[in-house]
């Protein structure tokens, strides 16, 4: 819950209260507010990292871990500190694929991270970023997502 609440600025608790009907309600406290929110009143943000935390501080994580453009629904600034969690999770002995087509999301790797598709004459291959040493270069100094927004990355791009 700490965690989730570095990642979500505000939010100082979620608890779940099962209902007379057997429904569980998830209520979010944000900490400028008496109430609690239930998930409805809560941002598809605020519920996709919840998910997520829950997700990778799983006590029995999944050997592979795979998830399809996390940036939908998220601020652009929560997206470095959700490959923190998602790094912190493949540390722990987790194996993790990201697909992304988020520049902002691609920030927050480290070169040795981040591999693409390039897609030539019908066929898909893999390349890592790291295998080019002026993108290795460039990367001291600038973003990777800078990087393949600015077509650094080549192959990377559409065109």
């Amino acid at each position: 819950m700490r965690k989730f609440s570095r990642r979500i600025p505000g939010i100082d608790k979620v608890e779940a209260k099962v209902t007379e009907d057997g429904r569980i309600v998830l209520r979010f406290q944000d900490e400028n507010f008496k109430a609690p929110f239930a998930a409805p009143y809560v941002s598809d943000g605020t519920i996709k990292i919840f998910a997520y935390m829950i997700l990778l501080y799983d006590p029995e994580p999944h050997p592979l871990l795979c998830i399809e453009e996390p940036e939908n629904f998220l601020y652009p600034d929560l997206l470095s500190g959700l490959c923190e969690e998602i790094r912190g999770y493949a540390e722990r002995g987790g194996q993790v694929f990201v697909s992304t087509h988020s520049p902002d999301f691609v920030n927050g790797l480290d070169i040795r991270e981040l591999f693409f598709l390039q897609k030539e004459k019908g066929f898909s291959t893999i390349k890592a970023a790291s295998e080019d040493k002026h993108v290795c270069e460039l990367a001291k100094e600038n973003k990777l997502g800078w990087l393949w927004r600015n077509h650094y990355i080549k192959g990377a791009n559409l065109e």
